[in-house]
C-alpha cells in the first residue's frame, strides 16, 4: 500500500475557495462559458498551428505515464486543440494552461483530488452552479473541464489585476504561499516555453 501510494502522481488542487459572485460577474463568467463554437487553434497561419501542436505532442508524449488516455495520438491532438482553444478565448497563453495541468493532475483525465477536485484542471464541483447556475456538469469531460479551469484561472487573474504569482495561489488555494505558482512557473519554464 505504502509503495502505491508514492507511486501515484500528487494532485495539486481541490483548496480553491467558494466566494460570492456578484451578478455582474456571474453574468460575465456564464458568457464566456455559454460558447459553443468548435474546437480550433489560433495561430496566423496553418503551418504555424500545425507545428505548435506537433511539438507539443511530442513533448507531452515524453512525459506521459504509460497508461495515459493521452498515449494515443489523436487524443493527444485532441486534447491539445481544445486546450489551446479555450485558453485563447479566455485570454491565457497555453503554454500556461499546459504547465497548470502538468501540475495539478501529471494529464490525468480522471483525477479526482482529496477534497473533491477533478480532472485535468482540477475543478471544484461548486463551480459549475456558480457559473453556468446548472449542476452538476461532467467535469471530466476534456472541454468542460479545460473551460471551466480556464474561465476560473481567468477570473483569478482579473480580481488580482493581472498578478499571475496570486491568481495561481487562488487558483491552488494557497494564496501568499510560493509553492504552488513557484511549481507551475518551473514546468513552464521547463517543458512548455514556445518561441
Amino acid at each position: 500500500m505504502i509503495i502505491t501510494l508514492f507511486l501515484t502522481p500528487v494532485v495539486h488542487a481541490g483548496e480553491q475557495q467558494y466566494e460570492e459572485l456578484s451578478d455582474s460577474t456571474r453574468a460575465s463568467l456564464q458568457g464566456l462559458f455559454s460558447d459553443r463554437a468548435p474546437t480550433r487553434l489560433f495561430f496566423d497561419t496553418p503551418a504555424e498551428g500545425e507545428r505548435w501542436l506537433a511539438e507539443m505532442s511530442r513533448r507531452l508524449a515524453k512525459i506521459l505515464p504509460r497508461r495515459s488516455i493521452l498515449q494515443n495520438e489523436q487524443a493527444r491532438r485532441d486534447f491539445l486543440v481544445s486546450l489551446h482553444y479555450e485558453a485563447t478565448r479566455a485570454g491565457l497563453p497555453p503554454q500556461l494552461v499546459l504547465s497548470l495541468v502538468h501540475v495539478e493532475s501529471a494529464f490525468r483525465k480522471y483525477a479526482i483530488s482529496s477534497a473533491g477536485a477533478r480532472g485535468y484542471m482540477q475543478v471544484m464541483p461548486f463551480w459549475t452552479g456558480l457559473i453556468s447556475g446548472e449542476q452538476p456538469h461532467n467535469l471530466f469531460n476534456l472541454r468542460t473541464n479545460l473551460r471551466y479551469g480556464t474561465i476560473i484561472l481567468r477570473h483569478y487573474l482579473d480580481i488580482e489585476k493581472g498578478n499571475l504569482f496570486r491568481a495561481l495561489g487562488r487558483y491552488n488555494g494557497s494564496l501568499g504561499r510560493a509553492h504552488y505558482p513557484n511549481a507551475v512557473q518551473a514546468k513552464w519554464k521547463k517543458h512548455w516555453v514556445w518561441p
